[in-house]
């Protein structure tokens, strides 16, 4: 079975309908729990009871039904970026050489051969036998 198209229009009363009967059953709770606050005996409450907050409760569970009903049927709405935006550049992979470990002399960090952070650098040395804290950008162990 076919569903119908959902008007555009729709989608709006739902949710504009649903904020409404929320925002009312708010308003009928708070004032039926502002009446029952004054009322000292059980049977004095039973009317703010009966008046405001129960009928506030089950317009808040109406709302909150609207509005699950409105979201459904809106149209999802594809992003497209404005016109005059530039394209974002493309993020680099992330390091993966699976040659030896590298250092800067002096450094106490040890790095993959192509980390950008050693990849320019001529100075950059073998690690060998020194005990090097690894990069957090390219994490070259464990291999």
């Amino acid at each position: 079975m076919r569903e119908k198209p959902v008007p555009t229009s729709t989608p709006r009363i739902l949710l504009w309908g649903g904020l409404a009967a929320a925002a009312g059953g708010a308003v009928l709770c708070a004032l039926g729990w502002y009446g029952i606050s004054g009322e000292r005996f059980a049977e004095r409450q039973l009317p703010y009871l009966a008046s405001c907050t129960v009928p506030g409760a089950a317009l808040i569970v109406a709302g909150a039904v609207l509005l699950a009903a409105g979201t459904r049927a809106a149209p999802a709405r594809p992003h497209t970026p404005a016109p005059d935006a530039p394209p974002s550049p493309p993020s680099p992979p992330p390091p993966s050489s699976t040659g030896p470990p590298l250092r800067v002399p002096g450094g106490t960090l040890a790095h993959r051969p192509d980390c950008p952070l050693v990849a320019a650098r001529p100075e950059a040395v073998p690690v060998g036998d020194a005990e090097l804290d690894p990069c957090p950008v390219c994490e070259p162990w464990p291999r």
